[in-house]
């Protein structure tokens, strides 16, 4: 099954609304197709610009979805297309209730121990009916990737939602989505700490305004250093806006 999508530095975006999005995915998980989904921002952009092997990863990815209002920007910036932001977290909830209706089988992949437990807790208080078939930490080394895999294919899961660092959400489900088997495998970010109470999401005013990065960057200023490539983000695609 294909879908609609336009190209920004060699990467496919799709141009699929949300619930057009789950729907896609959903058909995915009736087929028992192994699907990456990348929520794809300018961070992540401009890392793979910069890292050759992460910016393949992101142009191989099979479904990359407009998480980033910089994305939705450069879309339309470069005339390429109008899309609509799809929200990982947004996207994750819509998963989430779907799977509490239709028994879906998730599993949650990352964070550290407590939050992974709480943000599951949460869930099941969520969603009662959700088949949360498994949760670990997503502390762990390349020689642990073997069990945590083994751990994760004996739940036979629907959907497996990772959230780990930069460095090691997408890439290791690229490594390993082949052996994984699941159907929806979804970069998630810092959805568990937000789940788990740890973080707020951002209030409607800000997500209105396109301003949850500076909603979170305000919870975590550690994040400023990160934050930077959001300006350059922005003069890359200026410089670049009939090549890009």
């Amino acid at each position: 099954m294909t879908f609609p999508y336009m190209t920004l530095f060699g990467i496919r975006i799709s141009e699929m609304k949300l619930s057009e999005t789950a729907d896609y995915l959903e058909s995915l998980i009736q087929k028992r197709e192994p699907c990456q989904v990348v929520t794809i921002n300018p961070i992540m952009i401009m890392h793979g610009l910069q890292h050759p092997p992460y910016l393949r990863m992101l142009q191989e990815a099979e479904l990359c979805v407009p998480d980033g209002a910089g994305v939705v920007w450069a879309a339309r910036y470069t005339d390429k297309a109008r899309l609509e932001r799809v929200p990982g977290i947004d996207l994750m909830q819509e998963l989430l209730k779907r799977s509490e209706q239709k028994g879906y089988r998730v599993y949650l992949l990352g964070a550290d121990r407590d939050t992974i437990a709480q943000a599951a807790a949460n869930l099941a208080k969520c969603y009662p009916q959700l088949p949360l078939v498994g949760y670990r930490d997503g502390y762990f080394t390349d020689e642990q990737d073997d069990a945590v895999i083994e751990e994760i294919r004996k739940h036979q899961p629907d959907i497996l939602f990772v959230g780990r660092s930069l460095h090691n959400q997408e890439p290791w489900i690229e490594r390993h989505k082949h052996r994984l088997q699941v159907p929806v495998m979804m970069g998630v970010g810092g959805s568990f700490d937000i789940f788990a109470g740890k973080l707020k999401r951002a209030p409607a005013a800000f997500q209105k305004m396109h301003l949850e990065w500076l909603y979170r960057l305000l919870q975590e200023p550690r994040r400023f250093t990160r934050m930077l490539a959001l300006p350059r983000f922005v003069l890359k695609v200026m410089l670049n806006r009939r090549s890009v």
